[in-house]
């Protein structure tokens, strides 16, 4: 799926503080995956201006490796996708419909990309995304396998299987709520493959259509071990380790862009105003 003659693995792994050896292995998905989840900060300033990003590998680097940059799903999982298939692992793009928020799973198209991972040796593949934007987004890559419980760095995942009419079995990734108590889905998808063409054209539409929400308004993120920050619109969010979140609206263009460069980690473009 992925050409990755044009990608630098190298300064990627220096990006994401990973020095592990580079074998195609579990241990390798396993820390590279969440090493990508918490370096790299999920935002969507490109869309605020009517411009997709580039998916192309280059781009990719020279925004998200070099750049103090953050994307969105497409372009994370991109680049988790050119590094993981560099370290010999087998890489294939899923859609899914998020269905967090949503009032059914049909409501909302099937725009979200995940990746399928086939690791030597393993006798079942993984699924890795980095680029989900919410507190219930996986840290660590789990097997898609129904019926289990995972705890990865302090989050509690499971597949469970929804009912649908069409020949492929409906998956949903279910994260735990600490706060409610209660299984949330996050979204949902078939096993069908995707190629990349299939994402340029979704990139288009979800960056560029006036009723997608990442046209609207700033959505960014960021998680740390300790914590999950959210910036949607005005309203800063930080969600502790153990479930208790905090808010506050942000009223001053300059504190904004502080606290996104500062907490965040995101160089804002000059010009750019993230309180509209």
């Amino acid at each position: 799926m992925y050409e990755t003659e044009r990608f630098d693995l190298d300064a990627y792994l220096e990006r994401i503080a990973w020095d592990g050896v580079r074998r195609a292995g579990l241990a390798t998905l396993r820390d590279v995956h969440r090493a990508h989840a918490l370096s790299l900060p999920f935002e969507n300033l490109e869309p605020l201006t009517g411009t997709a990003p580039s998916l192309a590998p280059e781009d990719l680097v020279a925004k998200m490796v070099r750049g103090r940059r953050g994307g969105y799903c497409y372009e994370h999982n991109t680049l988790l996708g050119l590094a993981l298939t560099r370290l010999g692992l087998t890489v294939t793009g899923l859609a899914g419909r998020v269905v967090l928020g949503a009032p059914s799973v049909e409501s909302r198209p099937r725009t979200h990309m995940m990746l399928r991972v086939s690791v030597p040796g393993e006798p079942r593949s993984y699924l890795a995304d980095v680029g989900f934007g919410a507190a219930g987004a996986l840290l660590e890559t789990v097997p898609l396998a129904l019926g289990e419980e995972h705890d990865g760095a302090g989050r509690r995942h499971r597949f469970v299987r929804l009912p649908h009419d069409g020949p492929l079995e409906l998956w949903a990734l279910q994260a735990y709520d600490f706060r409610k108590p209660e299984w949330v889905s996050q979204y949902a998808f078939t096993l069908e493959p995707f190629a990349a063409s299939d994402f340029e054209v979704f990139n288009w539409h979800v960056a560029t259509n006036p009723r997608s929400p990442f046209t609207r308004r700033p959505y960014l993120q960021r998680t740390t071990d300790e914590r999950h920050l959210a910036l949607d619109g005005a309203v800063f969010s930080e969600t502790r380790a153990d479930g208790v979140t905090t808010e506050r609206t942000l009223t001053d263009e300059a504190e904004a862009r502080r606290l996104v460069e500062e907490e965040f980690g995101i160089a804002v473009p000059d010009g750019f105003r993230l309180l509209g």
